[in-house]
């Protein structure tokens, strides 16, 4: 008796569990991203179109115009990633994107490799349907960057 007593005791836990994660739906997904093309992206669109160039006509005409207003854009979404965990769009639905395995905010590169990730991502079916066929919804740049996008906790 005393000897199943002590055996049960010896036990130590194997590994620390799993943080339990409230997925963010895809539909909120997608409003925040639409708030982020008008908060973030549509400024800067503008100020390149109209303070920098000549107007509409030049920056249509442009393919390095518009290259430079993706990067100033990937840059912006990269940092606010990494030091927030969410943008202004995943703010307003209450949603961050954290590391699949520690739950914490990922760096800036790697955040930077999510975004050039996604401009992939959303070029492809693959990528557009998948969420819709996981359990945790992850989207093609989150699993290559091991990323997940989650409801922030009340």
């Amino acid at each position: 008796m005393r000897f199943r007593n002590i055996k049960k005791q010896n036990k130590k836990p194997t590994s620390k569990p799993k943080p339990k994660y409230i997925y963010a739906r895809f539909v909120d997904r997608i409003k925040a991203f639409i708030t982020d093309m008008f908060m973030i992206y549509a400024p800067i669109l503008y100020v390149i179109a109209y303070g920098i160039m000549d107007g509409k006509d030049d920056f249509q005409s442009s393919e390095v115009a518009l290259l430079i207003a993706v990067s100033i854009y990937g840059f912006i979404y990269a940092f606010l990633l990494s030091k927030f965990g969410q943008t202004p769009g995943k703010k307003a639905y209450e949603l961050k994107v954290v590391d699949d395995k520690s739950g914490e905010y990922i760096g800036f590169f790697r955040s930077a490799f999510r975004f050039v990730a996604f401009l992939f991502t959303a070029t492809t079916l693959l990528g557009l349907f998948l969420p819709f066929y996981r359990k945790d919804r992850k989207s093609l740049h989150d699993l290559l960057c091991s990323t997940i996008v989650v409801r922030e906790k009340k």
